[in-house]
């Protein structure tokens, strides 16, 4: 008896392109570029921009369209795009359609989970921004301090940890 094995390929495939007057080189330029694409959005919507290692955005990708007031995130899907264009590092976005940019306990918590799974793949998050339903208004954990990205754990190692035994 002969059983078939399914040959599968996964490529990204390129949609039209969004454009910025300016490059994106902190937290309020990306803030401005998506907030003209999310402010007036009646649902979540969560995207991530995936880097290079020179900083320089590569791609943007629409992770999760959600409803009101949440949209479902996975680590899983947030960094699939990402693993397929050699990303560096991210920056997460997404609205909250009532205006209210304050992060709930569940952006705090995916904010954590994507942190963690980052260093796990070795793509940092560099940011999670908040767009308000209102053009102008942005939350960026970043500039917060509540990513604190602590590089210093980040790039220590403990030499006994990783001896060949």
């Amino acid at each position: 008896m002969k059983y078939e094995l399914d040959v599968v390929k996964i490529r990204l495939v390129k949609e039209p392109s969004w454009y910025s007057e300016e490059p994106l080189q902190k937290s309020a330029d990306v803030a401005k570029l998506m907030s003209e694409k999310l402010a007036d959005c009646d649902r979540e919507i969560f995207c991530i921009l995936n880097l290079a290692t020179d900083g320089k955005v590569i791609n943007m990708n629409v992770v999760s369209m959600g409803t009101l007031n949440a949209a479902i995130i996975s680590p899983r899907e947030v960094f699939k795009s990402s693993i397929l264009s050699n990303a560096a590092s991210i920056i997460a976005v997404h609205n909250h359609p009532s205006g209210n940019v304050f992060p709930s306990k569940h952006d705090k918590y995916t904010t954590q989970r994507l942190r963690e799974a980052g260093e796990l793949l070795d793509i940092e998050l560099l940011d999670h921004i908040i767009i308000g339903g209102n053009k102008g208004k942005y939350f960026s954990f970043q500039e917060e301090n509540i990513l604190n990205n602590d590089f210093k754990r980040k790039y220590s190692v403990n030499r006994s940890e990783y001896e060949i035994r």
